[in-house]
Order: structure tokens, then sequence, then C-alpha cells
């Protein structure tokens, strides 16, 4: 039958607006693809023996294969003629072939790149912690490094890059020339310091002196971690190239066009257009991973797909004769427009960075451009398993790469699975377009949370919703950003005016996943690592097989309110299910790691909050648990990291009326952090003065300590902790020591002779060996309780101190082995309920 014929039966009609029919999916490349890629990541960091033995295993392998291929059939055909079993076995025969020398191939290619990292001089130096002076190739854009609290102090924030040493002098003179991955960090100050290395752009030389450090276990991209020291500014030998240069006016231009706008927008439009991340605030950040949305902040497939589009029209109509775009009416060929795209895709990466996801979007673009110029066939299935196969052979890292995995399980998910996925629901009578957009965001779901799972142990509830709201302005703020990008550096009035407009989106953007990453059930906690990945995706798998056979609208609408109440958790159901809070609690000692926050019952969804901890997350988490929406006071005992640093996880979508504090204003950085954030909040500050009396719902207590006068703070913050003595409605006393040290407790004793046993102490710092036997007497609580985290480095809680506490009649219950704690009842009814760790 002639192809005409087959197209007539088909009942496509052939002609000049529809030259190429698609056929069935092309799926010989995604097996080598998928076997060089496996390959790379098993052999990167395998010992490179094993590795030489699997690449001449494979390689003999595929050449038996392929002489078997070649042979055989030649011999039978001799005989008795090659018949169709002797072609489909030369056929399946070179697959195989094909597959191994793609596995070797990755396999050779990792184990060429792992030798070259560790060839030279830097990885014994980075084990012995060496002192260097070195040249060396900026290959990165700086990027901030979110500060981490280290006991009672939170580092200073730095910014690390990628680099190629070229150059190594060590202390003994010895002078090597190379050219090794490391990872740079600098301690960069305040100041110009700061500014100059956050102006650093991919190209630049630098020389600078620092020690090396070996890299993170399981981190193959490096060599070693090179430390700078000092926090001023790099010293430059080289400028950066032309059109690393030009990128980055670009980069900088746009930074510049989105100042007048909002915060969320000046932050995000950088990083929705061009990945630029810099602006975006922790909390921010946080959102975006709540919801499932930070592929928007790393540049994406989409944005190259939009400006392409721009160019040719929908990828669909690219080959046709009514093919749309700015090409085809500036009278452009489609091979001038080949090349014109591919120059565009080149730029797309030079200024957008060659991050994991841009690199498989341009190199599926670039080769999809290629079949247009040439006039051939496209097939995007294809595009994206040629794409993986070249990738993984030029950088083995992108193998074990987070962002590479995610990008290419999407990109293939909405390729394969999310047209099946819309048909069906066209079949149920959903709209097409409605239908099209669902199958996109669940497909892509169900194959990268399993990925999210592996890698950050949780699953995000709402991001099939948010990325559906998000998905609504995502393409007018990408068109308006590359718009007002481009016109930056020649008319900066009409950039900012493009700015304001893409300004809008870009808002409703960080308002979804602001407003998702808030409910109180937005992420799960789910098992890590490859087994817990594993098991969700065998669960994803029943899910969609039970779907099918779904019939009716009942199913479905009680699952969705089912997960309406996982999401909402509203305070009878959650407490149904998880027993958590117990009921008449007043006290709660939340599970914040190693710090303190406690919450004191005032009311129906109110709580009086005494220190924040060290991280907001967690701090935000055990409030949604105890389902306090309004903190009448939040008391800060003292200024030390551990305590202060999770505040804006506290006033995170909480009215609160004031923050009380300790009245000394040690570590500076810290207190200033305190007054910056409860400024932003519009929250009043307020300091504790000792025999302050207060009253709020069904709790009074009274201020004990710091005491007042010129000896404030000689034992350091810990000592000026603020100390109170609450009492309940029931009549149940607690005593909060803050972190107060032996001196301060001596003296608090002092200042009360007439202080009375108590039923709850808040056991000062953590459970610390240093306490005062005499307080511990005086107060004799009937239940201790200690904030600490699990294998904490200080040894907190000391059994010395737990052994005191038991040994005067307290129940010692402790954050690390029994998790959040509740105190309820009073008198004889008084006990303690744990939650249970994790």
């Amino acid at each position: 039958m002639t192809r005409a014929a087959v197209h007539a039966a088909a009942g496509h009609p052939l002609g000049a607006a529809d030259p190429r029919q698609e056929g069935p999916a092309d799926l010989r490349l995604v097996p080598p693809a998928l076997a060089a890629w496996a390959a790379a990541a098993l052999a990167t960091g395998a010992p490179g023996d094993w590795t030489a033995a699997a690449v001449l295993v494979g390689l003999a392998l595929a050449g038996v294969l392929l002489m078997r291929a070649a042979v055989v059939p030649i011999r039978r055909g001799r005989r008795a003629g090659a018949g169709p079993s002797g072609v489909r076995r030369r056929v399946n025969g070179v697959a195989v072939a094909a597959v191994l020398l793609c596995a070797a191939a990755g396999a050779g290619s990792a184990w060429l790149h792992g030798a070259d990292r560790h060839r030279g001089p830097v990885p014994g130096l980075a084990e012995r912690y060496a002192h260097v002076t070195v040249d060396l190739t900026v290959t990165s854009d700086p990027r901030p490094t979110r500060p981490r609290v280290r006991g009672d102090t939170l580092s200073a924030a730095g910014l690390v890059l990628d680099a190629d040493l070229t150059r190594v002098t060590s202390t003994d003179g010895a002078v090597t020339t190379l050219r090794t991955p490391v990872l740079v960090f600098a301690q960069a100050g305040a100041g110009g310091g700061a500014e100059a290395w956050q102006r650093l752009l991919p190209s630049t030389g630098l020389r600078l002196a620092g020690r090396l450090a070996p890299p993170t276990e399981g981190d193959e991209r490096y060599a070693g971690v090179l430390r700078v020291e000092g926090s001023g500014a790099p010293q430059v030998v080289r400028p950066p190239t032309g059109p690393q240069r030009t990128a980055g006016d670009l980069r900088a231009g746009l930074r510049e066009a989105t100042e007048g706008l909002s915060p969320d927008a000046r932050a995000l439009l950088p990083g929705l257009v061009v990945g630029d991340v810099s602006r975006i605030p922790p909390e921010l950040h946080d959102a975006f991973t709540a919801t499932d949305l930070s592929h928007l902040l790393a540049v994406s497939g989409s944005n190259l797909t939009i400006v392409l589009a721009l160019l040719i029209g929908p990828p669909g109509l690219a080959l046709r004769a009514e093919r749309r775009g700015l090409a085809p009416r500036l009278g452009i060929s489609l091979r001038s427009t080949a090349v014109f795209g591919g120059a565009l895709t080149l730029a797309f990466v030079v200024v957008c960075r060659p991050e994991p996801s841009v690199l498989r979007a341009a190199a599926c673009g670039l080769i999809t451009l290629l079949a247009i110029g040439t006039g051939r066939r496209r097939s995007l299935i294809p595009a994206l398993a040629a794409a993986v196969l070249l990738l993984v052979l030029w950088d083995p890292a992108l193998a074990r790469s987070f962002g590479f995995v995610l990008s290419v399980s999407a990109t293939g998910a909405l390729l394969t699975i999310g047209p099946r996925w819309s048909a069906a629901m066209q079949r149920r009578g959903v709209p097409p377009r409605l239908a099209e957009v669902l199958a996109a965001a669940a497909s892509a779901q169900a194959v990268c949370a399993p990925v999210v799972a592996v890698f950050a142990a949780r699953v995000s509830l709402v991001a099939i919703p948010c990325n559906l709201f998000a998905e609504l302005a995502v393409a007018p703020a990408t068109v308006l950003g590359f718009a007002a990008l481009a016109t930056a550096t020649v008319a900066m009035p009409v950039a900012e005016l493009l700015a304001r407009c893409a300004g809008w989106p870009v808002e409703w953007i960080a308002s979804v996943a602001r407003t998702g990453a808030s409910l109180p059930g937005a992420e799960a906690e789910w098992p890590g690592g490859w087994r817990g990945g594993a098991l969700l995706a065998v669960i994803t798998v029943l899910v969609v097989c039970a779907v099918r056979r779904i019939r009716g609208p009942w199913v479905p609408a009680g699952c969705v309110v089912l997960l309406l109440l996982a999401v909402l958790r509203p305070a009878p159901f959650t407490r149904m299910v998880t027993g958590w809070p117990p009921p008449g609690w007043a006290l709660a000692m939340c599970d914040v790691g190693q710090g303190d926050t406690m919450v004191l019952a005032a009311g129906e969804g109110a709580g009086v909050v005494v220190d924040a901890g060290p991280d907001p997350k967690l701090a935000d988490r055990c409030l949604r648990d105890l389902g306090i929406t309004r903190v009448p006071l939040l008391v800060v005992s003292h200024f030390h990291a551990d305590h202060v640093t999770g505040l804006p996880g506290v006033l995170r979508g909480r009215r609160v009326g004031a923050i009380q504090t300790t009245s000394l204003q040690e570590p500076w950085e810290q207190s200033a952090f305190v007054r910056r954030t409860a400024e932003a909040a519009d929250v009043p500050l307020v300091r504790a003065t000792p025999g302050e009396r207060r009253r709020v719902g069904p709790l009074d207590w009274r201020v004990l300590w710091p005491r007042a006068g010129p000896g404030l703070g000689a034992g350091g913050p810990n000592d000026a902790s603020v100390t109170l003595f609450v009492r309940t409605a029931g009549g149940t006393t607690l005593l909060l020591l803050g972190d107060l040290e032996p001196p301060a407790q001596q003296g608090l004793s002092r200042d009360h002779p007439t202080l009375p046993p108590v039923d709850v102490l808040k056991v000062a710092h953590h459970g610390s060996a240093f306490q005062d036997p005499g307080l511990l007497r005086t107060v004799r609580p009937r239940l201790a309780l200690i904030s600490c985290g699990r294998d904490n480095p200080y040894g907190h809680p000391s059994p010395r101190t737990v052994g005191a506490l038991r040994a005067g009649g307290a129940v010692v219950m402790r954050t690390d082995t029994d998790g959040a704690v509740a105190v309820t009842g009073a008198g004889e009814e008084l006990r303690a309920v744990a939650r249970g760790p994790g």
C-alpha cells in the first residue's frame, strides 16, 4: 500500500497544511538514555576499579551482540534466507547492544570526570585542611547562604560560588597549574566587601587566600571547599568575558527595573525570569517549597517554551503552513527561524545560567529546532531522550542532580502521562482546556512527588491546586519580565513600566504560595530516602489504578472531603485523629530541637508564647498543632539565637499583641533581628521589669527576674533571662527559668526567699549540668520539663541534672526523647502527656 493510501485509510488528508503526520511515539532512544543516566549515577563516587571493570564488561557484551547481529543473519540467509524472526532477533540484539554501549559510555564518562577531580594536589591539601593561595575562575553566580543556629549563636551570612582552580600555591611554596572544580565559601562582611562579592560574574578570575577542606560526604561535584580568609572584597585578576558582562548587565537592569515594586514582586520577578533568587527572603522561599512551586524560582523549560513560542508559535504548528509567531509575520524562513531560535536558546542559557533545568530545556529546544530546520519530523519524546543522553555524557554530575531529575521527570510526565489523563477526563465530560491543565498538573505531581520524598522527606498536599492557580499568571509574568529585561539597558522608564505590569501577576503567584503554605496541612512528613520514594510511588500507582475504576460521584466527593480535612486540619478533627493537644491542656512545651518554645493556654485559640526557638517552621508547626491563632503576648526570655530565630514562625498568620523582652540587648545582632521582625509585623516591643504583674485570660504571672541595676548581664545574656512565676485558673503553678546560670539562680533565691514549691518547672538552659541545687530543693517541682534537641553536641540534658530532679520527686519529661509535652489537670490530677518524638 502506498503512503497516500495509508493516510487515506487513516482519514488524515495529506497536503501542504499538514505535511508531517505524527505517528506512534518513537521510544527507541529512551532505553539508551535511561541506561546512560543510571550508569552515570551509579558510577559517580564508586571505586574506580569497579567502574572500569563494568565499562569493559559492557563494551565486551555489546561487541558480542553486534557481531552476532551482523554474522548470524548472513549465515542463515545463505542457507534458507533470513525470515522475519531473524530480522527481529537482529534488531533486538542491536537495541540491547545500544543500551549496553550507552551504559558503558555513561559509566566511563563519570569515571573520567571523577578521576579528573581527584587528580592533582587539591584532594590531598583538602584532607590536611591546608592553607593555600589560589587563582581561580568563577563558574557560577554567588549564592547567599542561609544563617544557621549553632547552639546559642547564629552563624553569619555568607556567600558560596562554584569555581575552577587554575593555580595553587601551598605554604611550602609549591606551585601547581591545574583545573579542578571547588566550592568557594566567603564570609562576606557588610558594606563594600559584600557588594563586591555579590557583583561577581561567571568567567571572572580571582586570587584568594584561604583554607581547603574536604567536600560534603557524597558530593562528587567538587574536589574540595575553599574557605576564604577575611571578609573584604575579593582580588580580581581577570575581568569577565564579553558575553558574561552583557548577561550581567541584563540581569542588573532587570533588578533595577523592579526597585519600585512591592517586596514580593521585587524579589520574585528576577527569579521567575532569569533565576536570580538573591532577593528572595527565607520565609517566601519556604512558602514556595511547601507548595511545590519552587520550580518557578529555578528557570525551567516553560520559560524557554514561552520565548520560542513568541518566535515560532505553538510547537505543534511549527512545520505547518498556518504556523504563527513573529517569524512568519516577518517573512523569516523555517531554516532561518531555526538558526535564530538556536542563537536565542544559547543566549537564554548564558543569561539564565546553565542550571540543570535550563540545560535540559535548552538541549530539547535545540534538538527540536534542528528537526524544524532540516524538515524532519518533530517528536518531543526522542528529543527529551537525546537531551538526557547528551547532557549526562557531557556532565555526569547531572545524573545525581535533584533539579535535573525533577526537570526530566516533569517533562516526561507532561509528554506521556498528561495527554492520556487529559483524554480520560474529557471522556468523562471535563471541558478540554480544563482537562489539559488538570492532567498536566496532576501528572507532573504524581511523578515528581516520589523524587521530592527521596531528597526532602515530605509530601505537599496543596501542590496541585497551587500549581493550577499559579499557572494562570506564569505566562504574562514571564513575557512582561523578559520584555523588561530586554529594554532595561536601553530605556529604563519603559522597563520600569513593563516591570510594574509584570508585578501584578507575580504578586498573584506570591499570594498563592503564601496562602497555600499557611494552611495547617500544606505539607506532610514522609519517610525519606529511596525507600520512602518507592513507597510513595507504589501508593501513587495504586491510587491511579483505583481512580480508573471509580464510577459515580460519591467516592470522589468523599476523597475530596478527606483531603480538605487533612489540609485544613480543623481542631476537633485533628484532636480526634491524633489525640493532640490533649483536652484541657494548660501548658505545652514544643519540640523545636535545641532551643525553647513554650505555650501557655490563654483561652480558645489563644496562647501566651515564651520564646520562639531556633526554627520558624518548627515554631509555626507547633502553634498550628495547638490551634493557636492569637498570641496576646510573646515573651522573649533573652536574645540567644536558639530562643529568637523562630520568631517569624510565631508571627506567621497570627495576631500578636506585643513582644516582651529582657532589658539586656545582647547579643546585639539577635536583638536587632527581633526589633526588625517586630517592626515589619507592626508588633510593639516592651521590656519586662522585675515585680511586674500581668493577667491574660485564665493566666496571671509575675516577673521575678532579671534584677534591675548596674549588675544586669554581668554573667552574660543567659543570666538576664526573663523568669516568670505563673498561676493558672486551676491553681497550677509554673516557674519558667529561661537559661539562668547558677549565679543568677542563686540571686533569684536571695531576692525571693519565700518562693513556694511549684507544680511545673521549666528547667534552665536545656537541662545543662550548671544548676543551683538550692533552687531545685526550694521549688521541689512535681513535673520538670526540659527542652533539648536530639543528638545535640552539648550533652543536654546532663544526667546529673536529671538525676537530681528525679531524686527530688519530679517526673522529668524531655523533648529529645518524648517530643512535645503538654501539661493537663491540676492538683492530684496533674499529669504530662507526651506526643512522641518526630
